[in-house]
C-alpha cells in the first residue's frame, strides 16, 4: 500500500469516527431532552429504514430512479464492504478468458491423445504377452528338467512319447484357458440376429432362414475324417500378385503367397497337419496381370491336386481384399498389430438370373457352416479379428470341397506384418474347427 493510500484511508476512519461521535452525541441530548418521546421517534425512523430496505429488496423497480447511484445505507454498506479485506478479496471477480483453438490444433491435440491412450495400451499389452512367454519359458524349463530325471530312469514308451510332443507357441497357449467372449445361444437362433451379427449380403444376391440357421451351422460336424497318411490342406492363390502396402515387387515372400508360406509352416510344424501350397499365378497372362479369368484358369490346376491328393479335405484360397486408402483392417491380439481378416462365400444366386444352373455348388450348407464356426471360435477368443463372411451371387470355386473358403487377410493398407500376425490367431481357431472343439 503506498502512503497516499495509508494518508486516504486514516482521514476516512478519522471522518467515520467523528461522525459516529457526532451522532452519539446528538441521540443522547435528544433523548435526555424527552427520553420517551425521542426513543419512539428514533425507533420510528429505524422501522421505517427497515421498511424501506426490505422494499428496496423486493421491490426494487417501484424505488429505482435512473441516474442515482443507491439510497444513502446502501452506499454506507459498500464503504464498509470495500474497507473489510476479506470481504473486497470475495467480492473480486477476474473474467475468464476462453482460448479457442483453431481446428488443426485440435486435431494434433487428438492425434496425440489418440497416440498416447495407443501407446500405453500397446505397452500393457506387450508386458503381459511377456509375461506369458516367461511363464511359458519357466514351464518349458520345468518340464525339461522333468524330462531329465526321467532320462535317469529305465526308458518307457510313456516317456518316448511324452518327449515327441512338440511344445505350442505361447500364442497358442494363450487361448486354450477359456473364452474372452461368451456368445448368447439364445440370439444367435434369430435370424436376424445372426444374420446382422455375422454376415453381410451383396445387393446381387438373397439368403433366407434356411441357409442362415444356428441349428445347422454348428450341428454340422467338421472334423477331421481321413487318416493322416497323407495331404489333408490345401493352400492356392487365385491372385497370387495381391500384396500389402510395403510389399516389395517380385518377392513373393511380402506378398499373399508370403503369408500363405507362413500359415503352411504354423499348420505343419505347431499343429502337424500335412498341407500342399500352390504358389501358381492365375492371375499372370504372358507376363501381364490380368485376373478377368483367374478363377477359370485356377479351377482345373485345384482339381488336378484334388484328384492326385483325395486325403485333402480342406482348401484355403488366400487373398488380401481391397478397400479406401483411408481405411485400416488392423486389431491387437496377443500384443501384436493384426490384419482383419474376412471369409467370402459365394451362394450361386443372383437377384436378376435366380439359382446359376452353370455354376452348382453341392456343397454351400456345408461351406457356410465352415466359415460361421470359424467365425464363431474366432468370436470367442479373438472379438474384432473377424470382419464378416461376406455372401455373393457365384461360386469362386468353393465348390470343391465342402470345407472351402475364400480367406481375404488385411487389405493393401495393412502391412505384411500384420498379415503375418493375423496367421497365428487364424491357425488357432482352424485346428479347433478341424479337431472339432
Amino acid at each position: 500500500m503506498s502512503k497516499t493510500e495509508k494518508i486516504e484511508k486514516g482521514l476516512m476512519w478519522s471522518l467515520a469516527v467523528c461522525l459516529g461521535g457526532y451522532l452519539l452525541a446528538r441521540g443522547l441530548l435528544r433523548i435526555r431532552e424527552n427520553p420517551s418521546q425521542r426513543v419512539q421517534e428514533i425507533l420510528q425512523q429505524a422501522y421505517s429504514a427497515v421498511e424501506e430496505e426490505a422494499l428496496c429488496c423486493y421491490l426494487p423497480v417501484c424505488f429505482y430512479e435512473e441516474g442515482k447511484s443507491g439510497r444513502w445505507m446502501e452506499t454506507t454498506w459498500n464503504k464498509i464492504w470495500n474497507e473489510l479485506p476479506l470481504l473486497t478479496y470475495l467480492q473480486q471477480t477476474e473474467e475468464e478468458q476462453t482460448v479457442i483453438e483453431d481446428e488443426s490444433t485440435c486435431h494434433e491435440i487428438i492425434e496425440a491423445n489418440g497416440k498416447t491412450i495407443t501407446d500405453r495400451l500397446l505397452s500393457e499389452n506387450q508386458a503381459k504377452a511377456v509375461e506369458k512367454e516367461n511363464q511359458a519359458k519357466t514351464a518349458k524349463e520345468e518340464k525339461q528338467t522333468q524330462t531329465i530325471e526321467e532320462e535317469s530312469q529305465p526308458d518307457t514308451v510313456e516317456n518316448s512319447q511324452e518327449q515327441a510332443k512338440t511344445e505350442l507357441p505361447a500364442w497358442t497357449v494363450a487361448v486354450e484357458t477359456s473364452p474372452v467372449k461368451e456368445l448368447s445361444m439364445e440370439r444367435l437362433s434369430n435370424f436376424n440376429y445372426l444374420l446382422n451379427n455375422f454376415f453381410v449380403v451383396d445387393p446381387n444376391t438373397t439368403v433366407d432362414s434356411s441357409q442362415i440357421n444356428l441349428e445347422s451351422f454348428l450341428g454340422d460336424d467338421l472334423k477331421l475324417t481321413g487318416e493322416e497318411t497323407g495331404p489333408q490342406i490345401l493352400i492356392y492363390h487365385t491372385h497370387s500378385q495381391e500384396g500389402y502396402v510395403d510389399s516389395v515387387e517380385g518377392d513373393e515372400n511380402t506378398s499373399v503367397v508370403g503369408v500363405g508360406n507362413y500359415l503352411e509352416s504354423i499348420l505343419r510344424d505347431v499343429y502337424g497337419y500335412q498341407v500342399i501350397h500352390m504358389k501358381d499365378a492365375f492371375d499372370m497372362v504372358d507376363g501381364q496381370l490380368e485376373r478377368s479369368k483367374a478363377y477359370s484358369y485356377a479351377l482345373p490346376a485345384v482339381l488336378q491336386v484334388l484328384d492326385e491328393n483325395p486325403s485333402i479335405e480342406v482348401v484355403i484360397d488366400l487373398h488380401r481384399d481391397g478397400v479406401p486408402e483411408s481405411k485400416h483392417l488392423v486389431t491387437e491380439i496377443n500384443g501384436k498389430q493384426t490384419a482383419q481378416i474376412m471369409y467370402f462365400n459365394g451362394l450361386s444366386r443372383t437377384v436378376n438370373n435366380g439359382n446359376l444352373d452353370s455354376l452348382p455348388n453341392p456343397y454351400i450348407s456345408d461351406n457356410l457352416a465352415f466359415a460361421f464356426q470359424l467365425s464363431y471360435q474366432a468370436a470367442k477368443y479373438y472379438p474384432r479379428f473377424t470382419r464378416c463372411i461376406y455372401l455373393k451371387g457365384y461360386r469362386y470355386n468353393l465348390h470343391v470341397r465342402p470345407r472351402a473358403i475364400l480367406l481375404e487377410v488385411g487389405a493393401q493398407t495393412n502391412t505384411v506384418e500384420e498379415a503375418m500376425n493375423a496367421m497365428e490367431p487364424f491357425s488357432v481357431v482352424l485346428n479347433k474347427v478341424l479337431k472339432g472343439e
